[in-house]
């Protein structure tokens, strides 16, 4: 800073209020700063800035699967809204693995993050809690917190499971099959709960459940393998997978392998997120929609909120926002 400062003839305060506060430095110095910068090639200390300030200007962001489209989308929207407040999102992904994840919250803590939005895969959340005591906003995402001191932001999934299977029984499906898993996942439970609900309000329905490893396109295709192995009247007549990537696959299936099981003449499928690929299957695939960006945006809103309350005094936030059915051809909508 200080060679900056002596190659534009201005104080070394001048070129750190270039760099902060721009607005409190007339427009021909605050070009002529940033053209030193330019010929210079100055780089700001992050590590410098940080210690000064007890906190960095990045968010860490760790999700379940950044391979899946939901998880991608909800962090584009976090970055968009991290970037009004001049915040930078760090992202990485646990893949279902509680030590990868623990490994990303330690990292991110030594960095000294401005905070941190995650999406849990199990029920422990001690390390996350004395972080949080510690003075960094710790925000759970796609997990409804309700009732603990976090701060969350969700979509009821129970809710969803049950407006996916009320819509098959709609369509005059009986034999529901629920494909989805690691139990543990509480999204994963929460649907199936929401499935089991729905099939005790319909006389005559019944649910299967089929556990799987991952909720990845490839476990869909194994399902859907098994499935043609059944005979017809083995069959479930619907399938409800828990997310959008388990019903590409299943369908994949359905297509590839070829065999007696047309959808939905003959099995009626439906998966939940509604991602991009949804309606472009070779069977437009109805799926239960989250409202991705509203999901993103939010929890970096309540992280900032957080970062600004006191600590000691806050009270956690947990919007939790509904599903929204998408009926297309794969049910018969």
């Amino acid at each position: 800073m200080r060679d900056v400062a002596a190659a534009a003839s201005v104080s070394v305060g001048t070129v750190s209020n270039v760099l902060n506060s721009p607005d409190k430095v007339a427009p021909a110095t605050v070009a002529r700063v940033q053209a030193a910068i330019d010929r210079l090639g100055f780089v700001r200390n992050d590590a410098a800035r940080q210690l000064r300030a007890g906190r960095s200007r990045c968010v860490g962001l760790v999700v379940l699967d950044v391979g899946n489209p939901f998880f991608t989308d909800i962090a584009r929207a976090a970055e968009r809204r991290a970037g009004d407040h001049d915040l930078t999102v760090l992202l990485g992904t646990s893949d279902d693995d509680v030590s990868r994840e623990q490994a990303y919250i330690d990292a991110f803590d030594e960095q000294r993050v401005f905070g941190l939005l995650v999406s849990p895969i199990g029920d422990d959340l001690d390390r996350l809690d004395a972080l949080r005591r510690r003075g960094t906003p710790v925000i759970l995402v796609d997990r409804d917190a309700g009732g603990s001191p976090f701060d969350s932001v969700a979509v009821d999934d129970i809710a969803g499971g049950r407006l996916a299977v009320s819509h098959l029984c709609a369509t005059g499906r009986r034999r529901i099959a629920f494909v989805g898993g690691p139990a543990g996942l509480r999204q994963v439970a929460d649907r199936r709960r929401g499935a089991a609900d729905a099939v005790a309000d319909v006389d005559g329905a019944t649910l299967e459940v089929v556990e799987t490893a991952s909720l990845s396109v490839l476990a869909g295709r194994e399902i859907g393998a098994a499935l043609i192995r059944r005979g017809p009247h083995d069959r479930p007549d619907a399938v409800f997978c828990a997310n959008d990537l388990l019903a590409i696959g299943v369908l994949q299936a359905f297509t590839m392998l070829g065999g007696p099981v047309r959808v939905p003449d003959d099995i009626a499928l439906i998966g939940y997120d509604d991602i991009d690929f949804a309606r472009s299957a070779v069977v437009p695939l109805s799926s239960i929609r989250q409202p991705t960006a509203r999901i993103g945006a939010t929890a970096v809103d309540l992280l900032i909120a957080a970062a600004d309350d006191d600590p000691r005094r806050h009270m956690p936030s947990n919007p939790v926002f509904q599903p929204e059915l998408v009926a297309r051809a794969s049910t018969g909508g």
